[in-house]
């Protein structure tokens, strides 16, 4: 882009350094990619760490998520009976606030979220309105708007796969993170139901792996990594959810896993509050201190990022020390691949 009169001008009182670096960040905020982003409830309270350093590396990569402007809960669950329409009436209402916000901006239709639990509500209600228009012309009477079916839900991870693509992803790494023995954990809503999701095999997935392989980490395959964590018995019955989520843990270090990544703000508080409530129990022997990861954390250490704002801090299993050969003092920088 052409440096102007006006744009020197405007800028001789600061030094050329300084002066280079501001254009430089104005040329590449317009040459990102506006992408609208639904955070849903838990990317704002619990789990902040994983919204934030999702936002930095996106930042990193090429791609800046835009929070559409009105949004509400979706509702955590996709309503199971067909006849409650009103459980729609949540995710409906986002699906149309992300289809005015692209609209307005002229910009693709696509919608990322992070959280298992949004993206299967938000996409299970497209396929919904999709597969039975009547409900949707039902619900745009109630809410007195014209959803026009037009967005399309992308979780981050999908973005990543099919949109910046692995390859790409790969060349981008500045750490060298073969240090690291990561267990991927899918849980269960990223990928379930396989007709509406169609993200990845339900049961044998490779998204997260390939992920995993892409920044440098030794990928440990184990057979739990579509297993239930507990979701939200944690509520009424906590003690199955410790059960559930050592029989996970307990597998995964069996197989050699250091630690376990996840995309599910649920299923890393149950495993991880779940670790920290075992450690002392004489019913619970065996892992002890396996660090749970967000996805989008281990991307900023590889992809060379400050983690401080990424909150590790938060975590019940601080997951600090394994990082230690990736981090700042033991870091081992690599030239980006060719």
């Amino acid at each position: 882009m052409p440096l102007g009169r006006n744009f020197w001008l405007t800028r001789l009182n600061k030094p050329l350094s300084a002066v280079l670096e501001s254009s430089y960040k104005e040329v590449m905020s317009k040459n990102l990619t506006h992408v609208p982003y639904y955070p849903g409830c838990s990317l704002k309270t619990k789990a902040l760490g994983y919204e934030r350093s999702a936002m930095d590396c996106a930042k990193a990569i090429g791609f800046e998520m835009h929070e559409i402007a009105t949004w509400n809960c979706c509702g955590a669950s996709f309503p199971l009976t067909k006849d409650n329409l009103m459980g729609l009436a949540a995710p409906a209402n986002i699906l149309l606030e992300a289809e005015q916000h692209c609209q307005e901006r002229e910009i693709d239709a696509n919608l990322i979220t992070l959280c298992s639990f949004c993206y299967n509500t938000l996409k299970r209600t497209d396929f919904a309105f999709r597969e039975e228009p009547k409900k949707l012309e039902t619900l745009n009477a109630f809410l007195k708007r014209q959803y026009q079916g037009s967005i399309k839900v992308v979780h981050y991870l999908e973005y990543l796969r099919d949109v910046i693509g692995f390859d790409n992803l790969a060349k981008m790494v500045k750490r060298d993170m073969s240090s690291l023995r990561v267990a991927p954990y899918y849980g269960c809503l990223l990928l379930k139901p396989q007709k509406e999701m169609a993200l990845d095999d339900p049961e044998e997935p490779v998204i997260l792996h390939d992920f995993l392989e892409a920044i440098g980490c030794q990928v440990v395959d184990f057979p739990g990594q579509v297993d239930c964590c507990g979701s939200y018995l944690i509520m009424r019955d906590p003690e199955k959810v410790l059960e559930l989520s050592h029989n996970i843990l307990q597998e995964a270090n069996d197989y050699g896993a250091d630690a376990l990544v996840t995309a599910c703000p649920l299923c890393q508080s149950n495993l991880d509050q779940s670790e920290g409530e075992r450690r002392g129990s004489d019913h619970y022997i065996g892992v002890q201190g396996m660090p749970i990861f967000y996805f989008t954390q281990l991307l900023a250490v590889a992809l060379g990022l400050d983690t401080e704002p990424h909150q590790f801090e938060r975590h019940c299993i601080d997951p600090t020390s394994i990082l230690s050969a990736c981090l700042e003092d033991g870091a081992k920088p690599i030239e980006a691949k060719k």
